[in-house]
């Protein structure tokens, strides 16, 4: 398991790409625009931070919704999220340590899990999607995430 990313939604994009990269010092690594889910994800890095294929410093994921949204009570930080070797092998192995999966990896790719605190946590498998398998791809949602 390596720590991948964490997810802060931002009301106003320029605003904080001038926070974050202009002020803070923080440099933009990707930006994807998602017509269909009407959001850009910018993710920014450290200055020293490494970049590599097989494994990357820990970024900052700012989500932009373009349609406005009131972001209270905390709801403006989005998750943590951990690349792990087989995901449905670590969501069963969670299950037996009393853990819900919230969302289940149902693509083979993706599943959340909260804290007791409840703060989500995103799950996501190291390189390409498992094959879809049960009991997971049938699983439903349980709760927020």
């Amino acid at each position: 398991m390596h720590y991948l990313h964490t997810m802060v939604r931002v009301n106003n994009l320029d605003e904080a790409l001038k926070f974050y990269c202009a002020k803070l010092g923080l440099e933009e690594y990707s930006r994807r625009d998602d017509e269909k889910g009407k959001y850009t994800n910018v993710f920014l890095k450290a200055p020293g931070d490494s970049i590599t294929d097989a494994r990357k410093s820990p970024l900052l994921e700012l989500t932009y919704n373009w349609e406005p949204e009131d972001y209270s009570g905390g709801r403006n930080f989005g998750h943590l999220a951990y690349a792990v070797d087989n995901i449905y092998d670590y969501c069963a192995r969670l299950q037996k340590l009393g853990i819900t999966i919230n969302r289940p990896p149902k693509d083979g790719r993706m599943a959340f899990i909260k804290s007791p605190d409840g703060i989500s946590i995103e799950l996501l498998q190291i390189g390409e999607a498992l094959p879809l398998q049960e009991p997971w791809q049938s699983m439903p949602n349980t709760g927020s995430w």
